[in-house]
């Protein structure tokens, strides 16, 4: 019995002490991973930014010249966003903001969107998804040049009605076995220039203030999305 006992006890023990090792070596690589994850993330950002606006069109240092714009509902994103600002000697040609299409096949779909003063798209890229390979990953430039069909894309171009694949009698084009991808970052992407649309006057005055704070200051009213003043859509 006592025998017994005791290597009951050895093996508890070792179970202990291997639960413990696999436990840390779990969490060690888990931090290794989450790092080495945000930093291929951040990259991805990066290049994506400046495929959007590359950097012959303009002469700031996009990647620190940031402004924080109203959170709404249209872009699906937690709270305020930050949205990138490209400045040619110091005036703004154009902004990229974040958004989300919420409806994707397998999920979210992240997307950043370029937009010109005058509310024209300069360019989307998706940079994050688990869409079905083979099918709704043609979204990506890597995979296909669909995304490429928003550029130079406005609220007027095309109509309101045509921003939409063309099953659903839009102008944009779906992918053979998989319509419910380009269709929700079709959406998204009209949302997005809804957006800016309905908030003009708070990203007009956002982008004129310089990198170091000057220009026109903005009262905790003016950060609110849906202005009544602005045009429908």
């Amino acid at each position: 019995m006592a025998t017994m006992t005791q290597s009951i006890r050895r093996s508890a023990i070792g179970l202990g002490i291997f639960a413990v090792i696999t436990g840390g070596t779990i969490a060690v690589t888990q931090a290794l991973t989450k790092e080495r994850i945000a930093e291929q993330a951040a990259r991805a950002e990066a290049k994506a930014l400046f495929e959007i606006i590359p950097e012959t069109a303009h002469n700031n240092d996009m990647l620190r010249d940031t402004v924080v714009l109203p959170a709404s509902d249209r872009l699906a994103t937690e709270g305020p966003v930050t949205a990138w600002v490209a400045r040619q000697d110091g005036q703004p040609v154009g902004m990229i903001m974040p958004a989300i299409a919420p409806d994707g096949y397998s999920g979210t779909i992240k997307l950043l969107v370029g937009i010109d003063p005058g509310g024209t798209v300069l360019g989307v890229r998706v940079i994050s998804h688990k869409e079905t390979p083979g099918l709704g990953d043609r979204i990506e430039t890597r995979k296909s040049d669909w995304i490429y069909a928003f550029d130079g894309r406005s609220l007027g171009n095309p109509k309101p009605r045509e921003w939409n694949v063309k099953k659903n009698g839009g102008v944009f084009d779906q992918f053979t076995g998989a319509t419910i991808t380009p269709r929700a970052v079709v959406k998204a992407v009209q949302k997005s220039l809804i957006y800016f649309r309905k908030n003009q006057r708070v990203i007009r005055a956002r982008l004129n203030r310089t990198p170091s704070g000057e220009g026109p200051e903005l009262t905790p009213g003016d950060l609110t999305d849906e202005s009544p003043n602005l045009e429908q859509s």
